[in-house]
């Protein structure tokens, strides 16, 4: 899962309230005759001519881009607008959505689309999907959830701060304080939004505030808010301050001088705005459903909010009922090969009595305990180091950045939340981290460590990340640019892929986990479709989920929760898998004994995230580039 502060700066502002993937609808084919004509009149000098032009233009462009979000430089590791946070106000996103559109404008006065080699072409598309996307979801602004129990601003601002911005100096801490000053007004900005919302009748269900109201008084409890030890944020602070008297860029005195500085702003700033938060959500509290279902019910446009969410995640035309039908057939699929491990593995009874024997067996677990918690992200660490050795054998492209699995902080973390990655640095100077929630072991089976482990680090997220970020020869937008259908669809098909690698799912049991994890998102299909289109409940969810896995209780009931506040998402991992495995199998179909799975995968992950639509272009292309080869 990838977290939404990895998305581009309007991305990110809508995603508060959208949790919106930087794409847009598959373009129609509008024109492309006429364009290809063109472009067999121009001469290679002139293509090659215009396409310098115009990638010079988008770096140029994205720069300007990257002013509307001091996030997400952060996230890239750079410090211009350090002591700044993003504007999330309504007039902002406008703001963003003005200039993105009259970027557009220009560059389509400006340069010639048919004297583009087809790289650039991509980029191109790319640029005004985007821009598509975020108009598209205007509309839709109130239907999203700013603060909601998985991505809300009261959690994105400790973990941000803890884990992203970067302390290398006194300006750096200064910039710090100044972020802690600005948390209530990002805050007011969001509260303002959903406070609109609420006034339509739109809230996320009861779970969701209960979750903000945990989440935001974890972050205000213990020193110097209350009474006990140190807050996550506190510590944070006071530890920044340190490293920089241990590495002599401050005096201990001036140290200390900043300590107060910051102790301040968590006192003046940071509580009065968490204050808000928790009044607001205690509020909304009572109105909030209990068994909740899906927007297409309680929202007031939810049928069409439903429909644009389903196609900014897939990137696909398909409709809620086609989902839900595909669904269905995996859900059957995979039933039917679980049985079929049921029966060589010598267990009796029906795929329910397979799943309690797995439920129920104690060595199926670590202790819940620290001890047991160190000893999954050890073995989770060793999964991943298999697989680095192996990458050569499988991809020509290799990530610079290291990737490290590390414990959820306590503050945000909940039983049974899905595991997530958070990006490395394009210049590959803060490793990736893979992030598991390990507050409760028994939400968290050994048949799933090793799977869960290949999606969220290694071939997965990271390397399809770090790779995106490290790559050259592309503007630099590209290199940050997000698809769900593709991230999330490389994800699960890396859990497929890492079938082949050496050394995996050695034993029946980490099979069973591999299949496990991949009815969980079969189940996503049926389930995601099930509340928003069906009006199912979030108790008809969670039995049909129960019914279908050994998934523990505490992450199926996490998981529905997820879906309800996060509408769509949970529909592109499969979707996007299937169509990697297609595309797969068509260059295998059609290049035979020439077919190369370094030159494939690399293919899939050389140009960045892209709408499916357009990463089955890229495919087709390379396949007749070979056989023209050959």
């Amino acid at each position: 899962m990838r977290p939404a502060s990895a998305l581009t700066p309007l991305a990110l502002a809508l995603s508060m309230a959208l949790f919106l993937p930087a794409c847009s609808k598959p373009a129609g084919d509008a024109g492309a005759p006429a364009a290809t004509e063109a472009a067999a009149a121009a001469t290679p000098e002139q293509i090659k001519a215009e396409s310098e032009r115009l990638n010079a233009w988008f770096d140029a462009k994205y720069e300007e881009q990257l002013q509307f979000s001091p996030i997400q430089l952060s996230f890239q590791g750079r410090k211009e607008l350090n002591d700044q946070i993003d504007d999330m106000s309504e007039a902002g996103i406008r703001k963003q959505l003005a200039w993105l559109e009259a970027s557009v404008k220009e560059m389509e006065s400006t340069f010639d689309y048919a004297r583009l080699d087809p790289e650039t072409q991509l980029s191109w598309d790319l640029w005004k999907r985007q821009y598509e996307s975020a108009r598209d979801g205007m509309p839709f602004l109130a239907d999203g959830y700013p603060f909601d129990q998985m991505s809300g601003m009261q959690n994105l601002v400790p973990t941000f701060l803890i884990n992203f911005h970067q302390v290398d100096d006194e300006k750096d801490y200064l910039a710090y304080v100044s972020r802690l000053q600005k948390v209530p007004v990002v805050f007011d900005q969001l509260l303002e939004r959903t406070r609109a919302s609420t006034a339509q009748g739109i809230r996320p269900p009861k779970f969701a505030y209960e979750g903000v109201l945990d989440q935001s008084k974890k972050v205000v409890t213990g020193a110097p808010f209350t009474d006990g030890p140190d807050s996550a944020l506190w510590a944070d602070a006071q530890a920044k301050a340190d490293a920089l008297a241990k590495d002599g860029k401050v005096t201990a005195e001036r140290a200390a001088e900043l300590k107060e500085l910051a102790k301040k702003a968590l006192l003046e700033n940071v509580a009065p705005g968490y204050a808000r938060v928790i009044a607001f959500a205690e509020e909304e509290l009572p109105k909030a459903a209990v068994n909740a279902t899906g927007v297409g019910t309680t929202h007031p446009n939810g049928k069409a909010y439903y429909e644009y969410q389903l196609k900014q995640n897939t990137t696909t035309d398909m409709t809620a009922e086609q989902i839900h039908e595909l669904g269905l057939s995996e859900v059957a699929r995979l039933r039917g090969e679980l049985e079929a491990l049921q029966k060589k593995m010598g267990i009796e009874g029906d795929l329910q009595a397979f799943f309690e024997h797995v439920r129920n067996d104690p060595a199926r677990v670590y202790p819940n305990t620290d001890a047991g918690r160190q000893a999954y992200i050890d073995q989770a660490t060793a999964d991943i180091a298999n697989i680095k050795k192996h990458l050569p054998e499988y991809f020509g492209l290799m990530p610079k950045a290291d990737l490290v699995v590390k414990r959820v902080e306590a503050f945000r973390e909940q039983p049974g939340a899905a595991q997530h990655y958070y990006p490395s640095t394009p210049d590959g100077s803060r490793p990736g981290v893979y992030y598991a929630h390990l507050s409760d072991m028994n939400a968290m089976p050994k048949t799933e460590l090793e799977v869960i482990a290949y999606h969220e680090g290694l071939p997965g997220h990271h390397m399809q990340i770090a790779i995106a970020q490290e790559l050259t020869g592309i503007p630099k937008f590209r290199t940050q640019y997000n698809t769900t259908a593709y991230a999330e669809g490389w994800g699960l098909y890396s859990e497929w892929l890492a079938k082949e690698i050496p050394d995996t799912y050695k034993t029946d049991y980490a099979e069973y986990g591999r299949l496990m994890s991949e009815m969980w998102r079969a189940i996503r299909l049926v389930v995601d479709t099930g509340l928003h289109a069906k009006g199912w409940t979030e108790q008809q969810a969670i039995d049909y989920f129960t019914a279908n896995s050994s998934v523990p209780a505490a992450a199926v009931k996490s998981e529905v929760q997820r879906y309800l506040v996060n509408p769509g998402q949970a529909t592109a991992y499969k979707i996007g898998m299937i169509k990697i495995q297609d595309l797969r199998k068509k260059a295998e179909a059609e290049l035979g004994d020439k077919f190369d799975i370094r030159g494939f995968h690399d293919t899939v992950l050389g140009g960045g995230a892209m709408p499916l639509d357009l990463l089955e272009k890229r495919v087709d292309r390379w396949i007749a580039e070979k056989k023209a080869a050959a």
